[in-house]
């Protein structure tokens, strides 16, 4: 499973990315996870399995599904953001994978 964070620079997103990592590792599920700046996000979002968006970028939702080939995209909760869940937003990003 190949989950691509998306923000503003990429920063903010890489501690969520930790704690995705341990969840995933906890819950034995193999999952590549990479955070990226909105600037890179359109060469490299259709190489992953979804897409997930951080609440600063979601205004770009419509512009990054232009360019999707039918990558899923979906917006992390801002919630689970803030308190940076990483658990919660590998359960949802797993929930689209399997709607595909």
């Amino acid at each position: 499973m190949r989950i691509l964070l998306v923000c503003n620079a990429g920063m903010s997103t890489s501690m969520l990315v930790s704690r995705m990592e341990k969840a995933a590792k906890e819950k034995r599920i193999d999952a590549t996870i990479l955070a990226v700046p909105l600037t890179q996000a359109e060469s490299e979002m259709n190489e992953w399995d979804v897409v997930m968006l951080g609440p600063q970028v979601r205004h770009c939702l419509s512009q990054l599904q232009k360019c999707s080939m039918g990558t899923p995209i979906e917006i992390i909760d801002m919630r689970d953001y803030g308190l940076m869940n990483g658990a919660n937003v590998l359960e949802k990003a797993i929930e689209v994978i399997n709607k595909k």
